[in-house]
């Protein structure tokens, strides 16, 4: 079973094999807040303002680029969505649990979680 700690630790590298429904239903286990809907892995977070949501789309952005491993974000007032994919494997893959628990760990360590106390 893979742990958040994991994934946490790799690295994206180019696959052209998506994952299986095991692989799958172990990262959600470890990624408990992602969901896949319609061959996407994602999730919503929430922000108290724009300016906390673009904060964290650009700290998504920096990570994405090291990682060369880019979501499709859907950017709102107080919230953005992260939807990944890898197109390569043709459906979701272990890049995209990777990148899933580094976005996490973003939103836990941002300054917006200051903000909401």
């Amino acid at each position: 079973m893979v742990t958040r700690a994991e994934l946490l630790q790799a690295s994206c590298r180019h696959l052209t094999q998506g994952a299986s429904d095991a692989q799958l239903r172990d990262a959600l286990s470890a990624l408990s807040d992602w969901a896949a809907i319609d061959g996407l892995l994602q999730r919503e977070f929430r922000f108290a303002d724009y300016h906390q949501t673009i904060d964290f789309v650009n700290a998504v952005a920096a990570m994405t680029h090291q990682e060369d491993h880019h979501p499709d974000m859907l950017v709102s007032y107080n919230r953005c969505t992260v939807r990944y994919s890898t197109h390569s494997a043709g459906g979701i893959s272990d890049n995209d649990f990777i990148c899933a628990a580094k976005v996490d760990d973003i939103y836990l360590k941002g300054p917006w979680q200051s903000a909401k106390a």
